[in-house]
């Protein structure tokens, strides 16, 4: 299986970093977490004229049929440069409209544009990692529709024109677009210890458009979310080692600089074979993603996300040790990949979830990850 890129996957990651290198390095990152908004309109607007809105969105709704090894592309530059804008999020709305119904076409288009932001409302309080653990209802009256219940942790949810919503009608799991000006709905707004925006959302009556129904459409949406936390991820692996070989090249110890130490050299050796084996597992995910064999993109995805989380944890861990005290300050750039890190972790599933998911697929006795 060929995991190299296309000239033009290389050449629009090439103008992705060289934007993200000039305008949005570690301290302009700074400035917008710690401004009221936590996001930056001026970034979205280059993202659009870059085309990374279009990119996930079909041809036919004006976007250029980005599959999944296009978003591992932009995800992975994303995660490097430690972007706060809500672009996962609206990828992952992008992905569910797609999947669920012919009517997020217009939607689609202006996501496609940037005009909108999306976000898709996973979680619920106390269910943990249970996509299904679902008490949010709805409730038909002629040919409309309202929703009551609460969603937490909806990734920049406050930030979102639309929000993608899963409720229980009837009994049966079914997907909904609420638009953020709604009545009946409030929003509380917060930052995340990565410097990211999420928000609980609830709802009392609250009018909401049917996207259609399926606990499978649900899980393969989070599936797709999960596989671009995994790709940002590889970005941020590979940023955070990085950082690390340099600091330790400029800290000295005993007259010489730390990196000259053997047993730190082995150390950032594993971390870089953690890096890599993420890579890995992660590039055959988006491979995966796309298969007609539900079971098959499921275990890839599980997998992925289980190896990502141990080698997020590992390389995390031990950048920190190796940057000493300052690895736990906010004016350096590896305590923020850190935190980064350890929150697409837990995010649609930590390590154990993830590795109980794949243990109990029924082809788990003949895998051949």
């Amino acid at each position: 299986m060929d995991f190299n890129f296309t000239d033009e996957q290389e050449q629009f990651r090439d103008a992705l970093r060289r934007y993200l290198d000039s305008e949005y390095r570690f301290d302009a990152r700074q400035k917008i977490v710690a401004s009221e908004a936590g996001v930056d309109a001026k970034h979205w607007n280059a993202f659009a004229e870059l085309g990374l809105t279009a990119l996930p969105v079909p041809s036919g709704q004006g976007g250029f049929d980005g599959g999944a090894f296009d978003m591992l592309v932009v995800m992975q530059e994303l995660g490097r440069a430690l972007v706060v804008e809500p672009y996962w999020a609206t990828a992952v709305g992008i992905e569910a409209l797609r999947l669920a119904s012919p009517y997020g076409n217009a939607l689609l288009e202006r996501a496609a544009l940037g005009e909108i932001r999306l976000a898709v409302a996973f979680h619920e309080p106390k269910a943990r990692y249970d996509l299904f653990d679902i008490r949010t209802t709805a409730r038909a009256e002629g040919d409309t529709y309202s929703l009551t219940g609460e969603k937490s942790i909806v990734e920049h949810g406050a930030q979102a024109d639309y929000w993608i919503v899963p409720a229980r009608l009837d009994g049966e799991i079914t997907l909904f677009v609420i638009a953020r000006d709604a009545v009946n709905t409030k929003v509380i707004d917060y930052r995340t210890i990565d410097g990211q925006r999420a928000a609980t959302l609830r709802f009392t009556d609250t009018p909401a458009t049917p996207l259609g129904t399926g606990a499978a459409t649900l899980e393969q949406i989070a599936d797709y979310a999960t596989l671009l936390l995994c790709a940002e991820a590889v970005g941020a692996l590979d940023a955070l080692n990085l950082a690390t070989v340099d600091y330790t090249k400029n800290r000295q110890q005993f007259g010489a600089p730390i990196a000259r130490f053997q047993a730190l050299q082995h150390r950032m050796v594993e971390m870089l074979i953690h890096a890599e084996q993420a890579r890995s597992i992660t590039y055959l995910a988006a491979a995966r993603y796309a298969s007609t064999d539900a079971d098959a993109r499921r275990q890839a995805i599980s997998a992925a996300k289980a190896r990502v989380g141990q080698a997020a944890r590992f390389v995390g861990q031990q950048a920190v040790q190796l940057h000493g005290g300052m690895g736990v300050t906010n004016e350096v750039a590896a305590a923020h990949w850190f935190k980064r890190l350890s929150i697409i972790e837990t995010t649609l599933g930590d390590v154990d979830h993830h590795l109980a998911r794949f243990a109990s697929l029924p082809t788990f006795a003949d895998t051949d990850i």
